[in-house]
């Protein structure tokens, strides 16, 4: 599954905080200095969508704030019902 991904760097803690349409809104704790943001980030969503790190895999936005996330390791439903608990 493609997920489009907005993060906020040097943020107190790592939270998805709202779904604006497609798009997630996540907050990561790591500055955004030579891709530390970058790992954190897929680092926090394994655990969020409970998948193994090496099934998260950032394929596009590298340099820029604006993501795209492809989650592998669940069904595409599975992984609809956890996007739906975000307000």
């Amino acid at each position: 599954m493609i997920i489009k991904v907005r993060v906020i760097p040097n943020s107190k803690r790592n939270e998805v905080v709202s779904r604006v349409g497609s798009i997630l809104r996540v907050k990561i704790t790591a500055p955004a200095i030579e891709g530390r943001a970058n790992e954190e980030l897929c680092d926090f969503l394994s655990d969020f969508f409970d998948v193994k790190r090496s099934m998260i895999f950032l394929r596009k936005g590298e340099r820029g704030r604006e993501k795209t996330i492809e989650v592998l390791g669940r069904l595409e439903e599975e992984l609809n019902e956890v996007l739906d608990t975000i307000p």
